[in-house]
């Protein structure tokens, strides 16, 4: 059923002699029902003339400046029927992949710049369709987004201003917020389209986007004026090619006065030279997370990649033998290492093992069955005997915040071999047992000052062991406050950590081994081997 009635005549008759398609038509006349604008433009053209026809079977069109003042319904037909055969409008792929728009006489919307026309078509979805399986991405629903030429809002002003003004004259309104936006109208009509060329639904909250840019050569020409009498709505950013960005001239439009505006831009908004075309259409998916626990069994691996003044010290990490598997069974990007703390590069990680997670960034493969996951971990744990890895599985992003928790809320207990300069019995270290919630204060050591700013941080030993090895050596245990640096605990780090080892004992002591025997995160979720 046509949309429009006869209260809508006059403003439809207005809009459509001064070159507006169809659907922006609905969009000004408040029609907010989505089956009309999923008709085709065929269709579409066709109703709207035979609604604008008079008795005579002409179309009248009164406004000045128009196209010949009567267009007989024959000569319509005659257009449409020329569109169809000779597949003018079309969309098609160019030699490099690329999307364009076919050279054609359909007469472009003076609004819309041809995104309400050809590019809500089914033909030109089904060329967006195409790009999209041959990206490679697994996604059982999508979210679709797009982004137009910024001056399709200066052209939307001006026709408003126009039928505003029209409709004044019957003492009649209309605000902005009475026009159907045209991203509304083109998600009504494309959405179901892409539903059912991919077989999948159209989900907001879907972490696979499907996006499609349209660019106008005429964009510059449309906008300038607005620069020139709002300067401030249009400064340069870094990150922009254009000053001349949506927000940019919604803003200006916002501030410029309307007869300012009627004395710069032509109202109704002149026939566009050309139609828009596709400036890039991109897949993506939203990061996905993946988590467990690793223990490090080296003495010469760092966390993370050690590279110092673009010089790679080690060959690898404990980061790069967990995501290199990652990376290539999720086929993503990139990605982004975190833990629960970080232990230096001599140190091991034993016990329960570290929490992490690792970030994927754009996967390509996304859907992982538990017992894949498992061979996921095994696979890594068979590729080195430095690290192991444990309880590896899927994660959300919201969930990591309960490692960040406990960086510096939890716990951690150490091994530790100490060396003394002078000789000591087993009595000399047994008073170490007895100190519980030992308060210490430790200025941020030299070794880690490069990275870390200057401060003085109180950190708790909340328990201490021995265990008598020899007359310089003894192994202590330790259960400290998370983001305590044990090494400074030991040797004092020339009297930055206040007191420790060596100043409770009287002794000059040094650690020889560390070992991180327990994180006290319960994070991730333990699995079943």
């Amino acid at each position: 059923m046509f949309p429009l009635t006869e209260e809508n005549k006059h403003v439809a008759q207005l809009l459509f002699s001064t070159g507006s398609c169809p659907r922006c038509i609905f969009r000004f006349c408040g029609v907010d029902l989505h089956a009309p604008y999923k008709l085709s433009y065929k269709e579409l053209l066709y109703e709207l003339q035979k609604f604008l026809e008079t008795e005579k079977g002409e179309l009248i069109l009164e406004v000045p400046n128009p196209p010949p003042k009567k267009i007989r319904l024959q000569e319509l037909e005659d257009r449409i029927n020329n569109l169809s055969q000779n597949g003018e409008g079309r969309v098609s792929s160019t030699e490099d992949g690329n999307i364009a728009s076919k050279t054609s006489n359909l007469n472009v919307c003076n609004v819309c710049l041809g995104i309400l026309q050809e590019f809500c078509e089914k033909e030109f979805i089904k060329k967006v369709c195409q790009k999209v399986e041959a990206s490679g991405f697994e996604f059982t629903n999508l979210v679709f987004s797009v982004s137009f030429p910024p001056q399709l809002s200066v052209r939307e002003h001006a026709a408003w201003l126009l039928v505003k003004q029209e409709m004044g004259k019957q003492n009649l309104s209309l605000g902005r917020n009475d026009i159907v936006q045209l991203k509304e109208a083109y998600k009504w009509i494309t959405h179901p389209l892409f539903s059912e060329e991919l077989g999948v639904p159209v989900d907001g909250k879907s972490l696979f986007e499907v996006s499609v840019v349209f660019a106008h050569p005429e964009t510059v020409e449309d906008c300038h004026f607005l620069r020139a009498i709002c300067p401030d709505c249009f400064k340069p950013a870094k990150n922009k090619q254009s000053v001349f960005t949506r927000m940019a001239v919604v803003k200006a439009l916002n501030k410029i006065k309307e007869e300012d505006f009627l004395k710069q831009f032509p109202c109704p908004p002149n026939s566009p030279k050309t139609v828009c075309t596709v400036l890039e259409i991109e897949c993506a998916h939203g990061a996905v997370f993946v988590a467990g626990r690793y223990n490090k069994y080296s003495r010469n691996l760092p966390q993370t990649p050690w590279i110092i003044d673009g010089e790679r010290k080690l060959e690898s990490s404990v980061e790069e033998l967990i995501s290199d598997h990652l990376l290539t069974v999720f086929k993503a990007e990139s990605f982004n290492f975190s833990s629960s703390g970080r232990e230096d590069v001599d140190v091991r990680t034993l016990g329960n093992g570290r929490p992490f997670a690792i970030e994927l960034v754009n996967p390509h493969r996304v859907h992982f069955t538990s017992q894949e996951i498992k061979e996921l971990q095994q696979k890594i744990n068979k590729s080195s005997n430095k690290i192991q890895v444990r309880d590896l599985q899927l994660v959300t992003r919201e969930a990591i915040g309960h490692m960040k928790e406990g960086e510096e809320e939890k716990t951690k207990t150490y091994s530790a071999l100490i060396w003394t300069d002078k000789a000591i019995q087993k009595k000399d270290i047994e008073f170490l047992n007895d100190i519980k919630d030992l308060k210490i204060d430790q200025k941020t050591p030299l070794r880690v000052l490069h990275r870390r700013p200057l401060a003085v941080r109180a950190r708790i030993i909340h328990s201490m062991e021995t265990r008598y090895v020899d007359e310089h050596h003894f192994r202590l245990y330790l259960k400290t406050q998370a983001g305590t640096y044990i090494k400074e605990f030991v040797h004092g780090d020339f009297g930055r950590t206040k007191p420790n080892i060596g100043s409770l004992m009287d002794v000059t002591a040094d650690i020889l081994e560390l070992d991180v025997e327990s994180v006290d995160v319960d994070w991730p979720p333990a699995l079943d081997d």
